[in-house]
């Protein structure tokens, strides 16, 4: 689900994304990597496409994969021959992109997961005590300050691109608030510090994401970084370093909306209300299309506002209906007495909310 933009750099795609009101954004950097070239080494370019292609699938199929070497070596023996593009990188390193197509019809073909480029977007909430009553919540952006007060600019720059650089690695978006009035009036930093998690939740809603950090960091003091993560429903804490958390967020993540190339295929009948119009219809057509779980689908059935749609999937229904949550769609409540297949139909709005639907974000 692209948003109409080019991005110079992932970086720079990144630090976009965390001022975009979006659920879920398309990764389009995800076969491309910088990795350092060591001119000293017996087959500096080769070693630099083995190291890039390593960071793709830690990407693209998970930790678990990219650790394996023996099995990224059995699948990928000649790296260089999924190689589309290289340059020179900054500071002896050498940028590199891949075939992304081929690389995932060989993990596909290995029965290993593949995870698509329309990911959830999270957004942090990271409170920081810097000690000596010195506070404040990390924004989207650098504040107004002082001179005297450019000492906290700089550090409040560099924790928040240390972790977006970290989600840049594991291909994983995400986004920090504006810390403008509207989110001032609705959290301050004792909500985030003393857990009152609600409010950040409903604070949230506002950037229509699916995943939500809540992060109470103590950098001058031994004590350890706490989190909470809210999705899906569920509300979990962890401890540990900035690095440690966002990889166990990308690999749950990962488990719930990757598909291994061994799944079955499954048919699924789908209904989607509210297209109205031609446009509406083709925005159907692109969302559906732009679903990694979708393998194929057709229209089976028009009646009114409703487009009724055979397809063909892999991962089950359930991630179909998660996949179709973050792509935009509203769900609707079941009706089994329509559809053109025997099971009951997946049922979905294209949108505004109507009575009935269900749009339970976080």
């Amino acid at each position: 689900m692209g948003h109409g933009l080019i991005y110079v750099s992932a970086v720079l795609l990144f630090s976009l994304v965390a001022v975009l009101p979006v659920s879920a954004v398309e990764v389009p950097t995800l076969f491309t990597a910088e990795v350092p070239l060591d001119e000293e080494s017996e087959n500096p370019r080769d070693d630099a496409y083995r190291a890039a292609l390593v960071a793709v699938l830690t990407r693209v199929s998970g930790a678990t994969l990219a650790e394996n070497p023996d099995a990224v070596d059995e699948m990928f023996p000649v790296p260089s021959a999924y190689v589309t593009q290289f340059r020179p990188g900054s500071e002896d390193s050498l940028w590199v992109s891949f075939d992304g197509e081929a690389v995932e019809r060989v993990l596909r073909a290995n029965g290993q997961m593949v995870w698509g480029s329309d990911r959830p977007l999270t957004l942090i909430w990271l409170a920081v005590d810097w000690g000596q009553g010195d506070r404040e919540i990390i924004a989207a952006g650098d504040p107004d300050r002082s001179t005297q007060q450019s000492r906290s600019i700089d550090r409040n720059r560099l924790l928040r691109e240390r972790l977006l650089e970290i989600g840049q690695q594991r291909g994983l978006p995400l986004a920090f608030p504006l810390l403008d009035t509207t989110d001032l009036q609705g959290v301050t930093f004792s909500d985030i510090w003393g857990g009152f998690d609600e409010r950040i939740v409903d604070a949230s809603r506002r950037y229509e994401v699916n995943s939500i950090l809540i992060g109470r960091v103590r950098p001058a003091s031994g004590q350890r970084n706490r989190w909470t993560y809210v999705f899906g429903g569920q509300t979990l804490s962890w401890n540990g370093p900035p690095e440690t958390i966002v990889g166990q967020i990308a690999d749950l993540l990962a488990a719930e909306f990757s598909v291994g190339g061994n799944a079955p295929l499954e048919r699924v009948a789908l209904n989607v209300s509210g297209v109205e119009t031609v446009d509406a219809y083709g925005s159907v057509q692109e969302i559906l299309t732009g679903v990694s779980l979708i393998e194929s689908f057709r229209v089976a059935e028009v009646s009114g506002d409703t487009v009724s749609y055979e397809v063909e999937i892999r991962g089950g229904s359930e991630r179909l209906r998660r996949a179709l949550r973050f792509a935009g769609l509203l769900e609707q409540e079941v009706d089994s007495g329509f559809g053109p297949l025997a099971e009951p139909a997946l049922e979905f709005f294209f949108g505004s909310p109507s009575v009935g639907s269900t749009t339970n974000v976080f």
